[in-house]
């Protein structure tokens, strides 16, 4: 999934680049000029059969030149096969369980194994128990099921045991799970089932490692005769053991010199599936299909996900000339019929909340001081909610105890936790950072488990008036790397409904075609641009935006003061003090708002980070909740705070990162890039 959004993100930043460059003639040639890969191109099978649309199969009261091919009415099917369950801990029954889950949502007509369904290597008691367990879980399924015997079914522990069965468990696995082999037949498919851990043939010894041990015995090898006889007449015949006896080494060669030559000679026989190695593999050889599986709970390495090595299940679709087949992960099948409106409100409520800091951080000019950080998770929703809080910094002198907690939350309920912190720094420099609880959110439906996006929140510091210089000399905010950008939370900025004044000073280093320099728009809210140094400035008011704009760029390299202000009847927007634009508003439109920060020196997206940056430098940020410009004025250079100001940025000082509201509120500045204070070069 991010591979695509990020293929798809270059193909909409190259957009107007491509088109411009493509002629007509080289459209034609190639029709789809934005595709980046040809993975779709490459297929193992032939196209399906197709049928013309007739009068019978095919009606519409619409005319059209395209003729839409009908699917052939063939008698394809699905089924799927799972690999092992054991080597594991005892909790991968779990992932076995989402195994069933996934494929009960699929409905394939019969599910095959491929071995090692229990963790067995024990005594009849506690393989018994397992056995009962395994075959619990796998009759959810809602379609019949197949095992087959791998070494954990069968073999027993310890060897020495004088109770220990003549062929170890191989009675009891005959007795609850089934025939050692066996064949059956689905819609003229032959399915064959094979046991892998006979042993060897003169001395009965069993073992996984010893090439003797991992021969067909010749009742065995008999049997597999007459079943591939039996099937000679179907359009596909499948087999399934536990052992991928074709990869040699210490299987010996009993495989490739004795089994495998039956099986070409046999002619119709499609695929062979195997297991025990937990990971997946490829193997096709005379246009046979060797395919070994990987795990459904069993041992799982993980080293290497996307190349087999991860808990997965294959689904074969069959069709009377070729067959299809593809892994999927354990887990991933989405229930269609779970996510309802309300389950997705559900899971909005849910990635919308944060935690609830009830405590703050004293920072002094010593530095941060030793405290606790308490904080309240809610569950607002109506199912149950793992979660995970986790508390991190960029700054690696801090000491933080625990370093992450889990909870489970009932609906309607909450739960406070509680972390101990020390600095272990000597004074607040450049390095200095703070600490931010990351909430990571489960939503626990009733076949699923919905993941929630992480929330980052700031925890707050309580900074020392004594830090607090009032007579600061005047400085100004330096954006110069992309990135760079001050961010006000929506929480933290109490702007209410009715008439407002948004205003700055800037110099600019450079324009493009889209710079924010004051926004908190995303179909909503409010905004300063400049795009191509024009000035231009906006409120969503009355259900669309309501703009003013300035026809006449502003050079680079000259403060200049802009604001914008809304008036009960009206929107202006002034430059240096001069009105340049004006439009009339109804006094009944309200301003729509949304939970996204207010950005000085970009605009955020659709899920808050900051885009379209501006590059150059910014003073004296204020917002106010009255309409201080009626007419034009003489723009003051340092800002003052009134009883109206919601925020105030004067960016003459800031303490480690943390940049200072002058303002009554006292609000909470993030920070995004590098911004730098520096003198404003008036």
């Amino acid at each position: 999934m991010k591979r695509h959004k990020k293929i798809l993100g270059l193909a909409i930043g190259m957009g107007l680049l491509v088109v411009s460059s493509i002629t007509a003639q080289e459209k034609e040639a190639n029709p789809t000029p934005f595709l980046e890969h040809d993975r779709h191109m490459h297929h193992h099978n032939p196209h399906h059969g197709t049928e013309e649309a007739t009068g019978k199969r095919f009606y519409t009261t619409r005319a059209s030149n395209v003729k839409l091919p009908l699917p052939t009415e063939e008698d394809a099917f699905v089924f799927a096969v799972f690999g092992d369950r054991t080597g594991g801990p005892d909790e991968g029954v779990n992932i076995l369980a989402d195994a069933v889950r996934d494929v009960n949502l699929i409905e394939p007509d019969l599910v095959m194994t491929v071995g090692d369904l229990i963790n067995g290597y024990n005594k009849t008691d506690k393989w018994l128990t397992q056995m009962k367990e395994f075959k619990t879980i796998m009759n959810e399924l809602l379609c019949p099921w197949f095992p087959v015997a791998g070494n954990h079914d069968i073999y027993w522990r310890p060897l020495n045991d004088p109770e220990m069965l003549p062929k170890q468990h191989e009675k009891h696995y005959e007795m609850h799970f089934g025939p050692l082999w066996y064949s059956f037949q689905h819609k003229n498919c032959n399915f064959i089932v094979l046991f892998s851990d006979e042993g060897d043939p003169e001395t009965g010894e069993k073992g996984i490692h010893k090439p003797n041990a991992q021969k067909v015995s010749e009742e065995q090898l008999a049997f597999l005769k007459q079943a591939l006889e039996r099937g000679k007449d179907c359009d596909h015949q499948f087999l399934f053991l536990h052992h991928p006896r074709w990869l040699g080494g210490g299987y010996g060669n009993d495989w490739k010199e004795r089994v495998h030559p039956l099986l070409k000679d046999t002619g119709n026989v499609t695929a062979v599936f195997a297991g025990h190695i937990h990971y997946m593999r490829y193997d096709p050889q005379d246009g046979i299909e060797y395919v070994t599986l990987a795990t459904v709970g069993g041992g799982q390495s993980s080293k290497i996900p996307e190349a087999g090595y991860l808990h997965q299940y294959h689904l074969v679709t069959v069709r009377p000339k070729q067959v299809a087949m593809a892994a999927f992960p354990v887990g991933e099948a989405m229930n269609v019929r779970e996510i309802t409106g309300e389950l997705q409100q559900q899971a909005i409520k849910l990635a919308e909340q944060k935690p609830e800091i009830q405590s703050t951080l004293a920072l002094s000019s010593n530095g941060p001081q030793a405290g606790t950080i308490t904080a309240t998770i809610k569950n607002p929703a109506d199912r149950p909610i793992d979660f995970t809080l986790t508390p991190h910094s960029r700054d690696s002198r801090w000491s933080i105890e625990p370093n992450h907690t889990h909870g489970h939350i009932q609906p309607g309920e909450s739960q406070k936790v509680t972390f101990r912190v020390a600095y272990n720094g000597e004074k607040l420099d450049e390095s200095f950072h703070g600490i931010d609880l990351i909430l990571a959110q489960d939503y626990l439906a009733r076949t699923t488990r919905y993941a929630i996006p992480e929330s980052t929140t700031p925890v707050e510091f309580q900074i020392d008036a004594e830090m607090i210089d009032t007579d600061a000399p005047n400085r100004a905010l330096s954006l110069t790397d992309e990135g760079d950008a001050i961010a006000i939370a929506s929480s933290e900025l109490k702007l209410p409904e009715g008439p407002f004044t948004v205003e700055g000073w800037f110099n600019a280093d450079s324009y493009s075609e889209r710079v924010g320099l004051i926004a908190k728009t995303q179909s909503s809210e409010f905004s300063i641009f400049l795009n191509d140094g024009k000035p231009s400035a906006s409120a969503h008011l009355g259900g669309k935006y309501r703009a003013v704009r300035s026809d006449e760029a502003v050079p680079t390299g000259k403060w200049t003061h802009v604001a914008m202000v809304r008036e009960d009847t009206s929107i202006s927007l002034f430059v240096d003090g001069k009105l340049v634009d004006q439009k009339e508003l109804d006094p009944s439109w309200k301003r729509k708002t949304n939970d996204l920060p207010l950005f000085i020196g970009a605009d955020p997206d659709g899920s808050g980070e900051p885009v379209s940056f501006f590059h150059g430098k910014v003073d004296e940020v204020r917002v106010s909740s009255a309409p201080l410009y009626t007419k034009p004025f003489t723009p003051e250079r340092r800002l003052k705070a009134t009883d109206d100001t919601v925020l105030l940025l004067n960016f003459d000082q800031k303490i480690g990162p943390y940049h200072l509201d002058r303002g009554p509120h006292k609000v909470s500045v993030g920070v995004h890039g590098t911004p730098q204070l520096t003198a404003p070069l008036d």
